[in-house]
């Protein structure tokens, strides 16, 4: 079964190479979508696989990379990206 989740990450995520992370952990997990910076100091990212790869990355985005300190992981069920793959959007 296929999941797709909009996601907000909050925390000193920012200057951690959070993003960097997160696109190869996603590559890892052989998901599409994306992950970019917002204004806000938040990462935003869409997460689109099979069920239990997105909730495996989910797990992973609360530990994130070594420098982060994630306090919140907040998703939304959305609809899959239009594009295959895993990649790095401009800033929000």
């Amino acid at each position: 079964m296929t999941k797709s989740v909009h996601v907000r990450i909050q925390g000193k995520v920012q200057g951690v190479w959070y993003r960097a992370w997160t696109e190869q952990t996603a590559r890892q997990f052989d998901l599409s979508g994306w992950v970019r910076n917002c204004r806000d100091g938040t990462v935003e990212a869409l997460f689109s696989g099979e069920e239990g790869k997105v909730d495996g990355m989910l797990a992973e985005c609360w530990k994130g990379p070594e420098m982060a300190l994630v306090t919140s992981v907040d998703t939304e069920e959305c609809s899959p990206p239009k594009e295959a793959g895993f990649g790095v959007r401009p800033d929000a």
